[in-house]
């Protein structure tokens, strides 16, 4: 894929997080979705690529854009597209940190189609990466990382979804002599943070949507991080739809070639509030800046863009 095409994608994650943080903080995390959606799919139009929605809002019908088939772009090279246009809904309805906007591109079939159903996952940044298994107790992962690491374990930090469901994982991590990291959302930014040295975070840990492990399987790829990942069907009409995908192991473990193969793939989130990965948006008046890491899996480059928009003029006047 032509190198240019990350910059096309920046404008696509701007325009959604310029649209979404409009909503921070105002309790209304559909109207925060929505006008990240319309913005998204809007600037989609402006992209040179014939893309099919791999991973989007939903089912045909389910969601009226960025649903699952929808294709997308105005003509080129055939991609898979993966996007999440508010990663964090409840965060920007909250005011809460590391909502983001999120886009993932590779040829077409290089993006595991994930069902939208939940994800055992485990991620690790560069140094540990190979040195972990989804199988693995907490405490095994964590010694085999602090020797990647040469470091203790108790320097060590898992970031973690609060839910009720993971009480027994953080029991086993706080049991093994680590720090935990509790966040209420949002865990594809959880799952890059494992990569970038200046979160202090070392681990990923539990089970969050299957989507968003693709996204974050994108993003780690670049940066040459590691995440694994388990489907996890909570009934039998699941597990059929995980069959109906050609997997004949409902259970099998997913590695990172399983959730995007090759190497030519880009990654763009752009801050909708502040967080470990991207400042937010800031509006002045009719000018607003966005921040955004890209990034792209075949060279392994990974840039951070800061933009000052003028809202009173297209495309941003939504």
């Amino acid at each position: 894929m032509d190198r240019e095409l990350a910059l096309e994608m920046v404008r696509v994650t701007e325009a959604a997080a310029l649209a979404s943080a409009r909503w921070m903080g105002r309790g209304e995390k559909e109207k925060a979705d929505g006008a990240a959606v319309d913005a998204m799919r809007m600037m989609f139009d402006t992209v040179s690529v014939s893309g099919t929605v791999v991973i989007g809002e939903g089912e045909v019908d389910e969601a009226p854009m960025l649903y699952i088939g929808e294709k997308v772009g105005m003509g080129g090279l055939a991609v898979d597209v993966a996007v999440d246009p508010v990663e964090g809904t409840n965060l920007v309805a909250k005011g809460l940190p590391n909502a983001i906007a999120v886009v993932a591109m590779a040829p077409q079939g290089c993006l595991l189609h994930a069902p939208d159903m939940y994800m055992e996952k485990i991620a690790v940044g560069p140094k540990a990466a190979g040195h972990v298994h989804l199988d693995a107790s907490p405490e095994e992962n964590l010694n085999n990382i602090a020797k990647a690491y040469n470091m203790p374990v108790r320097d060590l930090v898992v970031v973690i979804l609060d839910r009720e469901r993971h009480a027994e994982i953080i029991r086993k991590v706080r049991e093994a002599g680590a720090r935990v990291k509790l966040i209420s959302d949002g865990d594809v930014a959880g799952a890059i943070s494992t990569a970038i040295p200046e979160a202090g975070v070392h681990m990923l840990l539990g089970t969050g949507g299957a989507p968003e492990g693709v996204l974050a399987a994108v993003a780690l790829k670049a940066m040459g991080g590691e995440i694994q990942g388990r489907l996890a069907p909570r009934d039998k009409q699941q597990e059929q739809r995980i069959v109906s995908m050609g997997m004949s192991d409902p259970r099998k473990i997913l590695a990172m070639g399983d959730l995007v193969s090759g190497e030519d793939c880009f990654f763009s989130a752009t801050g909708i509030t502040d967080g470990d990965l991207v400042k937010g948006v800031r509006y002045k008046g009719n000018i607003a800046t966005t921040h955004t890491i890209v990034m792209r899996g075949k060279t392994g480059t990974i840039r951070h863009v800061e933009a000052r928009h003028d809202l009173d003029k297209k495309p941003y006047r939504f």
